[in-house]
């Protein structure tokens, strides 16, 4: 029986939902980043440099950041659910087939196709929550959604990174990918049917139009640099930290390195705790606290003394998905209308952070060691913070 009433905490629909977007998440940041772990045994393997071989994230989410906008406006003329389910499932099989490219281009290659078939998902889980789920509970549930990407980043490096002492680093990659395609069978048997949503015909001048009027609204447009700067900051700092690692004076196995990861399990309870208490307190002032938090783990890491390494990752990563719950429930927020365009923008300049500032990343960490990586990670995250703190007021 149909029912004009959106998902309420406690309901079962809410439940199903909730569990199907976390599953989703998961999928979708294993696909993501199940390399980023190996990617030393990709420099060696390969014989590549440190910033090369981080083109196997930066080309992913660069190519997703591209095709987050189509991924958005094919899900108003197909439906929400229907997109997110060819997404999952189609980035996990062809990430089975990667770790046997026999080149170092077939498989960026590959990771750029990947990068294509994962954008179903983020650039619609948002908007699908924001549809289907009651708004008084959208921020928790968009936290729990958060979360769900932070264990699948989590899990995307952990398995191939234990498993590469006991396997080669081949099949690390692919038992990997093999416990995505099984999330992604997860989401597929359990997301709830679309009950709000309406399909439309869009056409390009209608989406382009949807497009400029969000980047013109003065409280989206700085979530959306705000998203950029952040998440290729964080980037930065996870594509080249096992590099340091690995070096003189820490002189890590590759498995200890891989339990550095489990730092993503700060992510998950800050993004569900960041979520309820924007609801409660406000948005605003949760991000700004969420960026200070980034900005004090980051400084931590500077030492060479690996107590203050972990403990500044602890606070860098909690801080960094913190405020990525906190701006992508704000963005679905403010959104009233044709939030998929939104969310979508958001997402394009979240991906494109990751791949574009990510990338120049290498640059610093490769002629200034890790001082001048962390150096640039901290300009780009104090601009976000200034843009947050004197962005034009937005409720």
């Amino acid at each position: 029986m149909t029912t004009t009433t959106r998902h309420l905490p406690g309901t079962h629909g809410y439940r199903r939902a909730t569990i199907a977007l976390f599953a989703a998440g998961m999928t979708t940041f294993m696909a993501l980043y199940y390399v980023q772990a190996l990617l030393p045994q990709l420099s060696d393997h390969f014989g590549i440099s440190p910033t090369t071989s981080a083109l196997a994230v930066s080309l992913t989410t660069g190519f997703l950041a591209a095709a987050i906008i189509p991924a958005s406006v094919l899900s108003e003329r197909f439906g929400r659910v229907r997109v997110m389910v060819i997404s999952a499932v189609a980035a996990s099989v062809i990430g089975i087939l990667l770790p046997w490219s026999p080149t170092i281009e077939v498989m960026l290659g590959g990771r750029a196709l990947q990068g294509v078939l994962c954008a179903g998902v983020p650039a619609v889980a948002m908007a699908y929550l924001a549809e289907e789920v009651d708004g008084r509970s959208l921020g928790t549930a968009m936290g729990r959604y958060v979360a769900g990407t932070t264990i699948g980043g989590l899990t995307g490096r952990l398995i191939p990174g234990f498993a590469v002492d006991l396997v080669s680093w081949q099949w690390a990659l692919e038992i990997a990918c093999l416990v995505s395609l099984a999330f992604a069978l997860v989401f597929w048997t359990t997301v709830p049917a679309s009950r709000f949503f309406t399909p439309q015909h869009v056409s390009p001048t209608t989406t382009l139009r949807n497009l400029g009027d969000h980047l013109r609204d003065p409280a989206l447009l700085p979530l959306f640099i705000v998203a950029f700067v952040l998440m290729g900051g964080f980037v930065t700092v996870y594509n080249f930290l096992g590099y340091r690692l690995l070096q003189h004076p820490f002189d890590l196995s590759e498995a200890v390195v891989a339990t550095v990861f489990l730092m993503y399990l700060a992510g998950t309870f800050s993004a569900t705790y960041a979520g309820r208490l924007a609801d409660r307190m406000g948005r605003r002032g949760v991000l700004v606290a969420s960026v200070f938090i980034m900005l004090a783990g980051l400084g931590l890491t500077v030492p060479d003394w690996l107590p203050t390494v972990l403990v500044g990752m602890f606070l860098f990563t909690a801080g960094f998905f913190a405020a990525h719950s906190v701006a992508s429930g704000w963005v679905s927020a403010r959104a009233t209308d044709h939030r998929a365009e939104a969310s979508s923008l958001y997402l394009f300049h979240y991906y494109l952070g990751s791949s574009v500032v990510g990338a120049l990343g290498g640059l610093a960490f490769s002629s200034f060691g890790w001082a001048g990586a962390a150096g640039y990670v901290g300009v780009l995250v104090l601009a976000g913070l200034g843009l947050v703190v004197f962005r034009s007021s937005a409720r």
